[in-house]
């Protein structure tokens, strides 16, 4: 029989204390061991070197024959190639021309990650050997990466199915750069039953590799608006009715909203970008159109400027004696809500992020005014979009953009770990 000196006694008294009082201490260490194997595996995978090259050569295939908006039928030929070779099933088409796969077991919950696929109407200007054969088109944002790297989650999901929590849904979304992509697909119900959702865009700002995104507002809400304005055609100004001054007024009065009736730590932009009117140096013309764009951050803000936009114009009409039609529902330039993240979801995704890249890899974004349709999913399901340094010296939307190519196993372990370990962080 073991006699307890007083040794063993206190020794007895603390692990009693952790047990009942501080229970997270004991799990600590199992959480973290599980948190590590998880994040050698995914690394394991994502990192060897046939599946870099691998997702090299997608990107590279997709870059060089870039198609615009619901043009994407190459593209997503390539999806279903790579989805069939890994055994992953899939819809097809969805939303004229994007495809929708899943992972798992079928059964709730379901996690989707999204990556758009369109390119732009720009001349490639980076001289390489896996340049755009397209004259006019060009993947001067990375659609062809986000591709690529969702396409690398899947290899790395399908390898690990067996620890996967949950169906994940993949979204291979179209026609992101007409802000009308999102849209399509979500009347498709390609968000049906999905609990949360998770994108991640390639970045400038950043170094390669690392991460950045911020909770709640990131991401500015953009519309457009025009203006017809009209007159009274005649050649004696005293007897018409200028829309050529109304316009002018308008335009002057709209720069106001920003510089003096919003606050200035609540970032807003009203830009008039358009005037056009009948051509002539002796006739007044009877009307003028003109129009531009709106960003703000949060949902009060954008629809109050959006309303504004249309009293100013309206008013300064008004006082001139023309009418106006004011519209805000373009075909070419639909409205996109601000992106806002859900604060849950970002710091799980935070979390999952941390565990490919370390916490040091880890920053708090700014805002942008940029926009991005993947707003419209975020109005749907709560969910969070994140952004990954790219390593290039270029903006987007410029046709010098270039990316390091390192930075596709980075993009496709930061997919799989946000699916992997969602109900586990």
């Amino acid at each position: 029989m073991m006699v307890l000196n007083n040794h063993h006694v206190r020794l007895v008294l603390f692990l009693i204390f952790l047990f009942f009082f501080n229970p997270t201490c004991l799990s600590f260490n199992f959480n973290t061991n599980q948190t590590s194997s998880l994040r050698n595996q995914i690394l394991e995978i994502a990192n060897n070197p046939s599946t870099v090259k691998w997702i090299k050569n997608i990107r590279r295939e997709i870059h060089e024959y870039p198609e615009l908006a619901y043009e994407e039928f190459k593209t997503s030929s390539v999806i279903r190639r790579e989805l069939d070779n890994l055994g992953v099933g899939y819809e097809w088409p969805v939303a004229k021309t994007g495809v929708v796969a899943k992972i798992g077991s079928g059964f709730p919950p379901f996690v989707a990650l999204r990556a758009d696929m369109d390119a732009l109407p720009i001349q490639e200007l980076v001289d390489w050997d896996h340049k755009s054969k397209v004259d006019g088109k060009m993947h001067a944002c990375a659609h062809d990466a986000h591709v690529a790297m969702l396409l690398g989650a899947a290899k790395i999901l399908q390898e690990m199915k067996d620890k996967l929590k949950v169906t994940v849904v993949l979204i291979f979304q179209p026609a992101e750069e007409r802000g009308v992509g999102a849209k399509d697909m979500i009347k498709e119900n390609v968000l049906d039953d999905v609990e949360a959702v998770f994108g991640l865009h390639l970045a400038t700002q950043y170094p390669l590799g690392v991460v950045a995104s911020r909770p709640g507002d990131f991401l500015a809400g953009c519309g457009s608006f025009k203006a017809k304005i009209k007159g009274d055609l005649a050649r004696i100004p005293h007897h018409c009715l200028d829309p050529i001054l109304a316009a002018s007024a308008s335009v002057i009065s709209l720069q106001n909203i920003v510089s003096r009736e919003v606050d200035p730590l609540d970032s807003q932009v009203v830009s008039v970008a358009m005037i056009r009117a009948v051509p002539g140096h002796e006739l007044i013309p009877d009307s003028v159109t003109f129009g531009g764009t709106y960003r703000a951050f949060g949902k009060k803000s954008f629809n109050a400027l959006r309303q504004r936009i249309e009293e100013v114009i309206k008013a300064q009409v008004e006082v001139h004696r023309c009418s106006a039609e004011v519209d805000f529902i373009g075909k070419e330039h639909p409205t996109i809500p601000p992106t806002t993240n859900d604060e849950r979801i970002y710091q799980l995704a935070k979390q999952a992020s941390s565990m490919i890249v370390g916490e040091e890899n880890i920053k708090l974004a700014q805002t942008f005014t940029a926009s991005e349709d993947y707003a419209f999913f975020l109005e749907k399901v709560p969910g969070t979009l994140f952004l990954l340094g790219c390593g290039s010296i270029y903006s987007a939307h410029s046709s010098h953009f270039f990316i390091d190519e390192d930075v596709l196993p980075i993009g496709a372990a930061i997919h799989a770990a946000f699916a992997l370990s969602y109900h586990s962080l």
